[in-house]
């Protein structure tokens, strides 16, 4: 696949960086020098400086030919003007555009973005995004990452597993004997930094991260057979009221519950603009590093503390000295993936990585066959792959235990009509079943061709 990558910052590296691994031709543009210099130095692409809106720069990094234009720059205006022209001059079939701007997402004029109006294939807003992530977190205590696949009714959760944990030292086999009617499958394992896929007579081990696929109504006894019975937080400090956190403060007053929401925020217009527009949500301008602010805020008291600003060395220490003061729980975004090794030691409970979201929602789009969703785990080293069977995928028509299966995949549930199905070996895929596998890096290329259509591609 040929692809042009407009914008080199963390999230434009980073897909560029997920499809040049993937042998796929790639074409990065941005204004910096600098930055087009560490892609091309750092990274098997071409690299353009330039505006990835201008038709001679498209044209330079190969448009006429592209299969698809991804354009991630920092402005709006400019991916979707590179969409445009991509479509207007070079007829690139697939383009997506990263929108930041509320005012462009207002439901009102989302019309805008319709195929009559403006050619954008795909619009990916990170701040709903990752809104919704840190919602979907908050939902599910004890889980370090949750992801929802089969229209809302599979959950991939990533599960700590405490000393106190039941399971431990059981091969994953016996899981089945001992919970016959648990709609859950543990398909992924992360043990000392090394993220492995399990077989039956596996066992897990205090401190390893489990990757578990469930049906949603399994997921909370899920995460109290793994030793997590906290529950869902009713008391909640955010620090940080830009998009993201307002975003998180407004959804959780529109549900109407019993949860009551704090903001911190440092700058005196965003506080004032939060302020004006949360009804219930408590607005405090300040640091949210300033114990006396923080306190006024109640974090002595409260369930849980998520720092959503734009600094990440903030979030980290603003989570921590939360729980000094005697917050709960922490939850913190960080952007640069350095901080992810060794959040936990540092004293963070969960984080989001804006990046991680992104980049998953992209290779949604550049995934082939009938693949619905993608979420990648481990910077890139696995994804968890919804896709639909067709009548000549492979997998149907044969018990699951007597399919030729690459090393590195495994089945995690199947959406058949609305029910999810436990993926044991005896279970027959169908045509048009939702089967959510979890899957290495490098096997991903294999599970995608188990869910093409031959007719499609000739």
């Amino acid at each position: 696949m040929r692809v042009i990558i407009c914008g080199a910052g963390q999230v434009g590296y980073g897909i560029a960086e997920k499809l040049a691994s993937e042998k796929n031709d790639v074409s990065v543009i941005d204004v910096s020098p600098d930055l087009i210099r560490n892609v091309r130095d750092t990274l098997d692409v071409r690299g353009f400086v330039g505006h990835g809106s201008h038709p001679d720069v498209l044209a330079a990094a190969g448009a006429e030919s592209a299969d698809m234009l991804i354009a991630v720059t920092l402005f709006d205006e400019v991916n979707m003007v590179a969409c445009e022209v991509a479509n207007s001059l070079f007829n690139v079939p697939t383009k997506i555009a990263r929108i930041r701007s509320q005012a462009y997402l207002q439901p009102h004029y989302m019309d805008l973005f319709s195929r009559d109006h403006m050619a954008i294939d795909v619009i990916i807003s990170p701040e709903l995004e990752v809104g919704e992530m840190v919602l979907k977190r908050i939902a599910m205590p004890g889980a370090t990452d949750v992801v929802a696949f089969g229209n809302g009714k599979i959950a991939m959760v990533a599960i700590e597993c405490l000393e106190e944990c039941p399971i431990v030292d059981t091969p994953l086999m016996q899981l089945t004997e001992l919970f016959p009617d648990l709609n859950a499958t543990v398909v992924g394992v992360s043990r000392a930094g090394k993220l492995t896929v399990p077989h039956s007579a596996d066992q897990l081990q205090a401190g390893d991260l489990a990757y578990v696929v469930a049906a949603k109504d399994h997921v909370r006894r899920t995460l109290g057979l793994f030793g997590h019975d906290e529950q869902e937080a009713t008391r909640i400090v955010i620090a940080g009221g830009g998009n993201i956190g307002l975003y998180v403060a407004r959804t959780i007053e529109d549900r109407k519950g019993r949860t009551r929401v704090k903001i911190v925020e440092a700058d005196r217009e965003r506080a004032a603009n939060a302020a004006e527009e949360l009804d219930r949500t408590v607005v405090l301008r300040g640091s949210a590093l300033d114990q006396k602010i923080m306190m006024e805020a109640g974090i002595a008291d409260a369930d849980l503390m998520i720092a959503l600003t734009n600094d990440d060395q903030v979030n980290i220490l603003s989570g921590v000295l939360a729980k000094r003061l005697g917050c709960k729980a922490n939850m913190a975004l960080l952007n640069n993936p350095a901080y992810h090794e060794f959040a936990d030691s540092l004293g963070i409970d969960a984080f989001v990585n804006p990046r991680a979201v992104t980049i998953s929602r992209i290779l949604q789009h550049v995934r082939r066959g009938r693949i619905r969703a993608v979420h990648s785990v481990q910077q890139g080293a696995a994804e968890v792959i919804e896709a639909e069977a067709l009548e000549t995928s492979p997998l149907v028509g044969q018990p699951l235990r007597d399919l030729d299966l690459p090393e590195g995949m495994r089945f995690g549930a199947i959406l058949r009509g609305g029910a999810v199905l436990n993926p044991d070996g005896s279970l027959v895929i169908k045509p048009k079943d939702r089967v959510v596998i979890f899957a290495r890096a490098n096997v991903v290329r294999q599970v995608e061709q188990m869910f093409r259509v031959s007719l499609e591609f000739f």
